[in-house]
């Protein structure tokens, strides 16, 4: 790993979770001297990662990083082909639909279908959801092969499973109905229901669910259907052979002798 490019990322997302932060408040997170996280962060703002606002002085993410979002957005397939599947899962369910990919133990939605009721609502592109406290989430964690998330202490309600071994529970059923739920874990007045979306290697490539209002929980049994019916679609357009996908190596059981 080279140090200094290591710095600089911790430095991005250090400011991707804060927003605006001043230099000895990054560099007292991270842990770092003032001077180090100087040095590092002149380089940033020269090539537009960072920005520097004037009244404050206080940093924030610059325009190039909206730049290289942009760029990934466009070249990840799995957006192009979820488009189509996702208008007509909003306009048979009434809720607005996400399509999310894992990074580290986080959700980054990559695709946003507002509700079809008309209502003004706020584009979701971009926003980054604890992995373990979205119904997306665990549709990807079930599937994923490296592991489970440290849960300990990462309450986002008093909903939020916290419990590695009751989180486990929870993605084992995942793994078997290829349906992960939470109620109000992540934003209340808000659940969610999700299913994986498989790729052409037997991987879990994304996933794609339902916003679901807490008054109106828990959903349909056709609302259920027709998010089954979606994530087999797009997986089929990807090149999954099968739905789910099976479950990790890590977990399959030994092979009989």
């Amino acid at each position: 790993m080279i140090q200094s490019v290591d710095r600089a990322l911790r430095i991005l997302t250090v400011l991707q979770g804060s927003r605006r932060l001043s230099l000895g408040e990054i560099a007292g997170r991270l842990g770092l001297a003032p001077s180090t996280v100087h040095g590092i962060i002149r380089t940033l703002l020269a090539h537009g990662m960072v920005a520097q606002e004037r009244d404050s002085q206080r940093y924030r993410l610059g325009p190039a990083t909206l730049r290289l979002g942009n760029v990934y957005l466009d070249t990840l397939e799995l957006r192009s082909r979820v488009a189509t599947w996702a208008d007509e899962l909003a306009r048979r369910t009434g809720c607005a639909v996400r399509t999310g990919v894992l990074l580290l133990g986080d959700v980054v939605v990559v695709h946003h279908e507002p509700r079809p009721d008309g209502t003004r609502q706020m584009p979701e592109v971009g926003i980054v959801i604890p992995a373990h406290a979205c119904a997306l989430g665990k549709a990807l964690l079930a599937f994923d092969p490296a592991g489970l998330v440290d849960v300990t202490g990462r309450g986002m309600t008093g909903e939020t499973i916290t419990d590695p071994v009751a989180l486990d529970a929870q993605l084992d059923q995942v793994r078997r109905t290829g349906i992960a739920t939470e109620a109000e874990e992540a934003v209340l007045g808000e659940c969610g229901i999700a299913a994986p979306l498989a790729d052409a290697g037997g991987e879990a490539a994304g996933a794609i669910g339902l916003v679901v209002p807490a008054s109106e929980w828990p959903p349909a049994a056709s609302a259920v259907d027709a998010l089954r019916a979606a994530a087999r679609a797009v997986s089929r357009e990807l090149g999954a052979q099968a739905w789910p996908p099976p479950a990790p190596d890590r977990l399959r059981p030994p092979a009989s002798a």
